[in-house]
């Protein structure tokens, strides 16, 4: 937990965990880097515990809240993970419907 505040109870920490959450999956246009940096500050965490919850090497979280790595798909969903997210990819069958015409 960051320093920064006070311990937060469980249902402070649950709280934290919805607002994050919720704030991530309304703005959409956030890179991955934002979404992760935001998650981490919102829930009140040092990116060392966030590496550490999510089983993912500091200097590799690092890189991804610089934007200097994308990370893989793994590695986001180790990260993602933490809150109950997951990333992944779809097909999108709307635009493949109206590519193929």
């Amino acid at each position: 937990m960051d320093r920064r505040y006070r311990p937060a109870s469980p249902l402070e920490q649950e709280a934290l965990r919805e607002r994050a959450i919720a704030e991530v999956l309304a703005h959409p246009e956030w890179s991955l880097a934002q979404s992760v940096r935001h998650l981490k500050t919102t829930m009140r965490l040092t990116t060392a515990d966030l590496a550490k919850l999510s089983d993912v090497s500091f200097r590799t979280l690092q890189d991804i809240e610089r934007g200097k790595s994308e990370g893989t798909v793994k590695t986001m969903n180790r990260i993602l993970g933490v809150v109950g997210l997951k990333l992944g990819i779809v097909l999108d069958t709307e635009s493949a419907a109206t590519s193929g015409s």
